[in-house]
C-alpha cells in the first residue's frame, strides 16, 4: 500500500464521519417546515450557513468543548437580526461570504441518524461561547423541540406551542412535525 493510500484510509477511518451529515427523510421535511415557519419579517432565516471557526479565539472554544472543526460548523438553520444579513447583489460589486464570522441569534440542529445526542450539546456550549442567544434541539422521530436558552437550561415542547422566551418566538408544533397527507385532509 502506498502512503497516499494510506492517509486516504486514515481519513476515511477518524475524519470523514466528522466531515458528512447522513440526513433522513424527516430531518429534511422538519428542516422545510422550520424555514417555512420562522418569523422572516422579523428575522433573516438561513440555512446550512458556515460559521467561521478559523480564529484563533474560536479554535480554543471548540477545543474547550471537545468538537471537532477546522474552519466551520454549520446549523441546519441559523436565524439573524433581518438588517444583519441579506442577499449580495454581484450587480453592485457585493462579494458573496464563504463563512459567517458574526455570529446568528439562534442555532438550530437537528438530530439526523448520523449524529449523538451528546455531539449536538457539545456544539450547543460552543455556539453560546460564540455569542449565540439561543439554541434548538430538534428530535423529528420523537416530535420533540428543546429550546436552550444557555448550555445548562432548557425546556422541552411536544405538543401546542413551541415558545422561545429570549427571542420572542412562537411557532405551533402542527407547522414543524405533520404528515402532509393529514395535513390536506384536515383543512378540507
Amino acid at each position: 500500500m502506498t502512503t497516499d493510500s494510506l492517509e486516504f484510509e486514515e481519513w476515511l477511518e477518524e475524519d470523514f464521519e466528522e466531515e458528512i451529515s447522513v440526513s433522513s427523510i424527516n430531518h429534511a421535511l422538519v428542516q422545510t417546515h422550520l424555514i417555512k415557519a420562522l418569523p422572516d419579517e422579523q428575522f433573516t432565516v438561513a440555512t446550512e450557513l458556515s460559521l467561521d471557526m478559523s480564529s484563533s479565539e474560536r479554535q480554543a472554544i471548540l477545543k474547550k468543548y471537545h468538537v471537532q472543526a477546522e474552519r466551520e460548523l454549520k446549523p441546519e438553520v441559523c436565524l439573524y437580526e433581518a438588517d444583519e444579513i441579506d442577499y449580495l447583489d454581484p450587480d453592485l460589486e457585493e462579494d458573496d461570504v464563504a463563512r459567517m464570522e458574526k455570529s446568528p441569534l439562534l442555532c438550530i440542529e437537528i438530530v439526523s441518524p448520523s449524529q449523538t445526542s451528546a455531539h449536538i450539546l457539545r456544539q450547543f456550549w460552543v455556539y453560546f461561547a460564540m455569542g449565540v442567544k439561543s439554541c434548538w434541539y430538534v428530535d423529528p422521530n420523537l416530535k420533540l423541540i428543546k429550546v436552550y436558552s444557555s448550555p445548562k437550561h432548557s425546556k422541552s415542547f411536544e405538543e401546542g406551542e413551541v415558545v422561545d422566551n429570549v427571542l420572542g418566538i412562537r411557532l405551533p408544533l402542527n407547522k414543524i412535525f405533520f404528515k402532509k397527507s393529514l395535513r390536506e385532509v384536515s383543512s378540507l
